[in-house]
Order: structure tokens, then sequence, then C-alpha cells
């Protein structure tokens, strides 16, 4: 079901041509970059590629997509802090965005002083994979491998702080077992060596990874959120499954320069909104399991502060490290 926090419609209605709105309709005057945190290949790059060509077509100007990956995120959240704050250069991440502050105190951006909040595109379940080979069939019989072997079952995501990794912490958290991170930095990499059994082991979030769940080439136990999801009705929920307590969603925003002008902030995010409500994007992104929220800039700022206090308890409490 989508959720759309605000009517394009009506914000255009109301909408005058004063100064600074005046000003945006010379907004963009040149191809316009989108920074994501991570390589081709997974759910990022997915949205982002999807929504991508209705903007340039209502532009006249190219959104162009760069995928940034390395340094669990910073090395594109550095480059859009740092960039010209003229509403060209933009971010789109999930909520690794949140969490890396509190995982490497000495990062060089802070998230909330140093860009503004355009817009929360959506959320999406994650989902706990293993491999098919592997001899575990239900949450509970991966909680009881994992006890019967600890330190030797290891599981992977795609870097420090991100989804895969926090969900995954929460889940050692709540079950008390012991196994290993191991980080990668291309989902693909991530995603072959599930397959192929050299981890047991994967908390990732559902749109880049269905296509092998559906083909029988990961087995998913459960799903993160404290509901069903519609594309895997038969999987049940963590918390469900023998982990009571367990709840978490991966959500995707969108974000660029603090300084950038209100007016083109707000012209992003109309774009944004726009592109969100074609039956093309609309289709797509429910093939992907994502619901679509299109919030206000405003929302997805108090929601980012909420979400950066929210990670920065759970990384204190699980004493979660760096590796």
């Amino acid at each position: 079901m989508h959720r759309y926090l605000r009517s394009v419609a009506a914000a255009l209605a109301v909408l005058s041509c004063g100064v600074n709105v005046c000003g945006a309709q010379t907004y963009p005057s040149r191809p316009v970059r989108v920074l994501l945190p991570a390589a081709a290949g997974g759910a990022l790059d997915a949205l982002s590629r999807i929504v991508a060509p209705k903007i340039s077509e209502s532009w006249g100007q190219p959104l162009i997509v760069e995928n940034r990956p390395g340094a669990g995120g910073n090395i594109a959240f550095d480059l859009v802090a740092k960039a010209a704050p003229d509403g060209h250069t933009h971010l789109f991440v999930s909520q690794s965005f949140a969490v890396n502050l509190h995982l490497k105190p000495a990062v060089p951006y802070d998230p909330v002083r140093d860009f503004a909040s355009v817009m929360l595109l959506g959320t999406t379940d994650g989902v706990l994979l293993v491999p098919p080979s592997s001899p575990v069939k239900t949450v509970k019989e991966f909680i009881a491998m994992a006890r019967s072997q600890p330190g030797r079952i290891a599981y992977s995501s795609t870097g420090n702080g991100t989804s895969g990794h926090m969900n995954m912490s929460l889940f050692i958290n709540l079950t008390g077992i012991d196994i290993v991170h191991v980080p990668y930095k291309d989902v693909g990499l991530a995603q072959n060596d599930l397959m192929a059994g050299r981890v047991q082991a994967y908390i990732a979030p559902m749109p880049a990874f269905l296509q092998f769940i559906r083909s029988g080439r990961m087995r998913a136990l459960g799903v993160t959120s404290g509901r069903r999801n519609p594309a895997l009705p038969d999987v049940p929920t963590i918390a469900e499954a023998g982990v009571p307590g367990y709840e978490s969603v991966t959500w995707y925003g969108w974000y660029t320069q603090a300084k950038t002008p209100k007016d083109r902030i707000q012209r992003m995010n109309r774009e944004l909104a726009r592109a969100l409500q074609d039956p093309e994007v609309q289709k797509r992104y429910a093939a992907l399991s994502v619901d679509i929220v299109a919030s206000t800039p405003e929302h997805h700022a108090k929601y980012l502060r909420e979400e950066v206090a929210k990670w920065g308890k759970v990384v204190a409490a699980m004493k979660v490290r760096s590796e």
C-alpha cells in the first residue's frame, strides 16, 4: 500500500511565483548527480535507476546515478557533504547513514548538520537468508546450529553499519548466539558467497534478493518486520518464528548538501514525488517489495534525527564494533 505524506497537486496549487520559486525554474542548469554509497546491483542502485529516467525526462537534464562504494559509505557521504550547495549533487542512502557516526566517531560529517533531507522514498523488509545447501529450514534450527558451533558460523553484509550488519546485530543480541561478521564491499560477492555456502547467513534487504529466493538459489527463513510480507507470504516474521521482540525495516532516503536553497530542495522533492506517482514506477517498486512513502523534507528530517538517536542506543547497548 502506498502512503503518500503529501499531495503534489495541492502543493503546486499553493505555491506562488515568489522570488525563490521563480528562481527554482532555472534549476537544474546542468546534469544532476546522485551518489550511492554502494556498488551496482543492490537495492539502492535498482531503486534510484527506476526513478532517474522519469526525473531526467521532466527536467530536460540528466539525473546521473553514480556508485561510490567504500569505507562503509563514508566516501559518498563526504563527497556530498563537501559539494557545492547548488542542488546539483545528491545522496541516496539507507539507514547506514544514521549508524556510521556511532561506529566511527571520527567520521568527517554529521548526517543532521551537513545534509538537507529531501525525501524518505520508501521502506522495505529485510529477510534472513541461508544457502540452499544449508541443513536448516527454520529460524529456530538456525539458532540451534549457531549455538552448537559458537564462533564458527559466518554471516555476510555489504559493510559495517549497513542494514544487514545492524539487523543481524539485533538478532544476535536477542538470541545470544555467537557468529562472525564478514563484511563485503560488493553486493554481488556477498550474494555469490552466500549461494555457494562460503558464508552461512545474511539478513538482506528484500529488493535485491527476491529473484534469488524465488529461483531457489537462497532459502528465506524469516522477514524482519512485524508482519508477513506480501511478496513472501509463506515466510514467517523472525519474531513469530522464534525471536520475540525482533522487528526492523530498511529505509531509503534522499539528501543534498545542507546549505542548498530551500526552493531547490522543494523542487527535487516535487520531482521525486511525481516520479513515485508514475504507475510504471509504482509497479516496479511493488515488484521489489518496497512500500512507497514519498515524505516531505520536514518529515524526513525529523525521521533522520530519530533514527540517529535510535541506532546510537542500539550500537552502545550491543557494543557493535566497526571491524
